[in-house]
């Protein structure tokens, strides 16, 4: 099981770190998909930052498994309102969404089945 877990939490790590990464240099990417959902410019910053908080939370949880429970759930929420901003827009490009929180739910589920709640 610990395999497993050590595996999609780290796969989880390097996709949230590419991601925040994205969003902090200013690449034009995440700012097409704000102005897609209508959303300003200006929360790109705190999106990426909210990624990277995830991303270090998720790499902290191997060694304090609290905080990679904390970092699993506030990144399920995270992709969950990103996929829900894409269905409110009418967009159905939700795959890379599906993706991300399907790897975070797994974290999440693998650390509790490993380390419990607490």
């Amino acid at each position: 099981m610990f395999a497993a877990y050590l595996t999609v939490t780290l796969i989880g790590v390097v996709l949230n770190g590419a991601a925040a990464v994205t969003y902090l240099i200013g690449h034009e990417y995440p700012k097409t998909q704000a102005d897609m959902k209508g959303i300003a410019r200006v929360w790109v910053p705190v999106l990426g930052s909210l990624l990277a908080a995830g991303t270090a939370g998720l790499a902290a949880g191997l060694a304090v498994p609290l905080f990679g429970t904390l970092a699993a759930c506030g990144l399920v929420l995270y992709f969950v309102g990103a996929i829900l901003a894409h269905l409110r827009v009418g967009s159905r490009d939700i795959v890379g969404g599906a993706v991300f929180l399907a790897t975070a739910l797994a974290a999440l589920v693998l650390g509790l089945a490993e380390h419990g709640a607490w």
